[in-house]
């Protein structure tokens, strides 16, 4: 990039031989491979993880989006002193490839130019495998978002299987699960004192594999065995409540799970960090930038963050379908007003900074330091939210640090506007008149977005969010603020399709709820199950792990389809979807001229020509795949064509 000296490669973490000889060494302590492209900024794990070993005195190198087709890469820089950090990336390499209707994706937001097939399919296994070809007997740590949530038995919704623990598959010598700054640097710290790294085993935040000679801890927790829960999905909704409620770090025990004869031991998670743990984390020496040697091919995800600032981390929301609270964790962790101040005296020393600070949140932008105003029952507690099914008397939701901490990035020479992007608990704010007014008066950008997710009670119930009236609510006391302040503003409301719990009925409710609202969704997200997730559980089970309850779960593709159609209904081409949608609830009231109606009674122009295009689209893909079968280079004539489909219609 030209704002960064090329020759100036020393000022960011070595990515090859030559800037590791640049600085002096023979040698790198770790080895930190990631699925992602190094970008040399807080929000990026590499990044984070990588300048904390710096501090720590550990000659550190990254290894980035490697060819994992052979171990050379992982030979790079010779042969690490203490280990093999591996992480697929800031995301599970899955849901990084794939969509919900298991499609892959055309852009990766993590790679340069987002360009896709620049990581593998399990990137985890991937690396780790190469990692110990490379050197035999260096310790391989795994780690990050796919190692934390596959820590157990799970269940693949790319392979619609149980798989077993990604620790076993993988065959690292330790997993490191959630944000990993504390067990990652004990790891290092024993490591570099001669400890070898199987006698490493009481880490909190890890997990490690037990041999089929050895006893598990005498205070683990057995969990049901891997053959239990592929054989029984009670089995597997009793595994997901009990590992669900162990994530207290002041209370959580220690878990064990066998598989076959080995077994997983995972150690209770890490301490939450300190706000002047933080603060040292998020002061480290970072450059804000990718890495020069990719030159002006722009990394997508770091354009969406580079102009924010992270101010908190963890979410006490614990949304069923929702990862973070689960990597995270649910405790809050604030950095203070003067780290953050100082990071935006850093982030106004780029050149192409305006003074707009794109987004100042995290998880959720408005938890700022909000925690248990009694930690000796916080000590006890085993809630997996503290604001569902109502919100805890004994939480702290005082939005006034985080009023005061705004009035003071407001306040910062050179910042002209401050933006809140990474949305807001509704239910939290309404709480506090003066935060409404000032995230009103100060800080939209035009829109606002939020998260209602559904309308339907049953739904909203299983998802762990509040009622739809309090979505209405909020809104209406948004417009009035907004209109108060003289400023058009509007909200953009997230609903999901096809999550557990949700049949066509429900979804028509939701339909007709934006139909009398006037929302109109231009994204529409399609419930994706990911590891470790209660609303997995639910899909894969048909049952809530935490009642015991049976859940209907809309499975088929073409319930999924129709169910995305209801989300978008005033869409011509969603129209013969929508139709078949309604007529299979019972609901042809929906289909008229009345004010109430979903759709027409006639299929629109558009909707026929919509129709037409999606059947030439699919008989063109048959024509394909018949060709690719048979090896011909077969294409039908345009009469051919043109009869296929006219039959078709």
């Amino acid at each position: 990039m030209s704002s960064i000296p090329q020759k100036d490669l020393t000022k960011f973490l070595p990515m090859t031989r030559e800037e590791m000889e640049a600085r002096g060494w023979d040698y790198v302590d770790v080895v930190f491979v990631t699925g992602d492209a190094y970008v040399d900024h807080p929000s990026f794990a590499m990044a984070l993880l990588g300048r904390l070993m710096e501090a720590e005195g550990y000659r550190v190198a990254i290894l980035s989006q490697p060819d994992w087709h052979s171990c050379e890469p992982w030979r790079r820089f010779g042969r690490p002193r203490l280990c093999f950090a591996v992480s697929a990336g800031n995301m599970d390499s899955m849901v990084n490839h794939y969509t919900a209707n298991r499609k892959v994706r055309n852009d990766d937001a993590y790679s340069p130019g987002g360009r896709i097939g620049l990581r593998p399919d399990r990137a985890t296994l991937a690396y780790c495998q190469r990692a110990r070809e490379a050197y035999k007997g260096v310790p391989v740590i795994a780690g990050g978002v796919e190692a934390s949530l596959r820590r157990i038995a799970h269940y693949d919704y790319w392979s619609d299987k149980v798989r077993r623990s990604i620790l076993l598959d993988s065959k690292a010598d330790l997993l490191v699960y959630g944000m990993g700054e504390r067990p990652l640097l004990e790891i290092l710290r024993r490591l570099s004192a001669g400890e070898p790294i199987k006698n490493i085993r009481d880490v909190r935040g890890t997990a490690y594999r037990l041999g089929a000679s050895e006893k598990p801890p005498e205070d683990a927790i057995c969990l049901p065995s891997y053959e239990e829960v592929v054989a029984s999905k009670e089995a597997f909704a009793r595994m997901t409540k009990m590992a669900h409620l162990e994530t207290n770090p002041y209370n959580a025990r220690r878990l064990v799970q066998y598989h076959d004869r080995e077994a997983v031991v995972i150690n209770p998670p890490a301490f939450p960090l300190t706000e002047e743990e933080m603060d040292r984390v998020y002061g480290l020496p970072f450059q804000r930038r990718p890495h020069p040697l990719y030159g002006d091919e722009p990394i997508p995800a770091f354009e969406v963050v580079k102009h924010s600032i992270q101010i908190m981390r963890g979410c006490f929301g614990g949304c069923t379908f929702c990862s973070i609270t689960a990597h995270e964790g649910r405790i809050i962790q604030s950095r203070s007003p003067q780290s953050i101040i100082q990071e935006i005296e850093q982030l106004k020393q780029d050149p192409e900074f305006k003074g707009v600070i794109s987004d100042i949140g995290g998880p959720t932008a408005n938890m700022y330091r909000m925690n248990c105003s009694r930690p000796d029952v916080r000590e006890k507690c085993r809630r997996l939210s503290c604001i569902h099914p109502t919100i805890c008397k004994l939480l702290n939701t005082s939005h006034g640090p985080l009023i005061e901490l705004l009035k003071r990035v407001r306040h910062v020479q050179g910042v002209k506007k401050v933006y809140v992007a990474s949305g807001i608990r509704m239910d939290l704010a309404q709480l506090s008149p003066a935060y409404m007014n000032h995230l009103v008066c100060y800080h939209v950008g035009g829109h606002l977005k939020v998260a209602p997710e559904h309308c339907d009670p049953d739904v909203l119930r299983l998802m762990k969010k509040p009622s739809i009236e309090d979505f209405e609510r909020f809104a209406k006391k948004f417009h009035e603020l907004s209109r108060a302040a003289g400023k058009e503003q509007y909200l953009v409301p997230y609903f999901i399709s096809g999550h557990p719990g949700c049949d066509l009925k429900a979804m028509i409710r939701l339909a007709e709820f934006l139909k009398r609202t006037g929302y109109r969704p231009q994204q529409v997200q399609d419930f994706m199950p990911t590891p470790f997730d209660i609303a997995t559980c639910m899909y894969y089970t048909g049952i809530d792990p935490m009642t015991g309850e049976k859940v209907y779960v809309p499975r088929g593709e073409r319930e999924r389809r129709l169910q995305r159609a209801l989300l978008q209904f005033w869409k011509p081409e969603n129209y013969f979807l929508v139709r078949e949608a309604l007529r299979l609830a019972g609901r042809t009231d929906l289909i008229g001229s009345a004010p109430h109606c979903l759709i027409p009674s006639n299929p629109p122009k558009e909707a026929l020509v919509a129709r037409r295009r999606s059947q030439q689209a699919e008989s063109l893909a048959e024509d394909r795949n018949e060709a690719k079968a048979t090896g011909a280079g077969y294409r039908p004539h345009r009469k051919t064509f043109r009869r296929r489909t006219t039959k078709k219609s």
